[in-house]
């Protein structure tokens, strides 16, 4: 999978402002808390209690910190202006060249419980979240890292810079691949592999790979369209293809790679990995067997 997967409008709306929060948002993260008051109260200036509420609210709706408060858009600062009695919200420019700002990033940090993506025990959380979603599920990488940003928002973990999740995200992933190919590789022997392999290649005297031959099943009712169902079935049946007693797959794991081999074409198939592309062929294999005696 290649490791730069995000779409234009993913890399730029990730961990900044893209557009106005709705009112259910400012609503859940801009709102201030009697605590949340108390605890801006304590600084002198209305631009360092302006500045620090609104370091506040992004870091609660966007999991990340911002280096330049300009992006933060109006109605937000209008929000948290009112909760706190101040309406010149331009003082945020005075904050913004301030010093105080990086101070009040380490005590949100502390006091809040927000974590680094770097911190070891949230690494592996996620890790671990992310593995269940790839061996249980087939979503793309992007929705893959969709996902892996609300669990960081989720559970208080700053976002890294785009590029560290993406790779992150294909890492996980491409583990998650080669566990479910191993799997399905697991009894397959050197003859049988051999076999697999054959059915990518062209017979003399045809015009199609034996794969073809097999992925088109009868057309007709008749009594050669029988014989040639009969012969389809006994062709995958020859190939002994049985999946590993203790391999725990999930079967919408094996139908993808199974609907992959059905309708790739096989120039497409050769081109792939060793690894991926038999167990792509075993996937096919066993569930083109039930589909052929059907």
């Amino acid at each position: 999978m290649p490791v730069s997967f995000l779409t234009p409008s993913q890399r730029e709306g990730y961990g900044r402002y893209s557009g106005e929060p709705s009112p259910e948002e400012l609503a859940r993260f801009f709102h201030l808390t009697e605590d949340d008051r108390a605890l801006i109260a304590k600084y002198r200036g209305e631009h360092n209690r302006l500045g620090f509420a609104v370091q506040l609210g992004t870091i609660r709706y966007l999991g990340a910190l911002l280096e330049d408060l300009s992006q933060v858009p109006t109605v937000v600062l209008q929000t948290l202006g009112r909760q706190l009695g101040i309406t010149n919200i331009e003082c945020l420019h005075t904050y913004q060249a301030g010093r105080q700002r990086w101070d009040h990033t380490t005590e949100i940090r502390a006091i809040f419980g927000f974590h680094d993506f770097a911190d070891p025990q949230s690494n592996r959380r996620l890790g671990r979240w992310l593995h269940s979603l790839c061996w249980t599920g087939t979503d793309r990488p992007g929705v893959l890292f969709d996902r892996a940003t609300d669990w960081l928002l989720a559970h208080k973990v700053l976002l890294p810079g785009a590029s560290v999740l993406e790779r992150f995200v294909a890492r996980v992933r491409n583990n998650v691949e080669a566990r479910l190919y191993r799997q399905l590789l697991e009894g397959i022997n050197v003859a049988q592999q051999a076999l697999l392999e054959d059915l990518l290649k062209v017979p003399e005297g045809s015009r199609v790979s034996r794969l073809d031959q097999l992925r088109l099943g009868p057309s007709r009712v008749s009594g050669p369209s029988l014989v040639h169902a009969l012969q389809r079935l006994q062709t995958i049946r020859d190939l002994q293809i049985a999946l590993p007693a203790t391999a725990k797959i999930p079967p919408n794991r094996i139908a993808s790679l199974a609907h992959f081999a059905g309708t790739a074409k096989v120039t497409a198939l050769n081109r792939l990995p060793p690894e991926r592309r038999l167990a792509t062929l075993v996937a096919f294999a066993h569930c083109m067997e039930a589909t052929a005696q059907d």
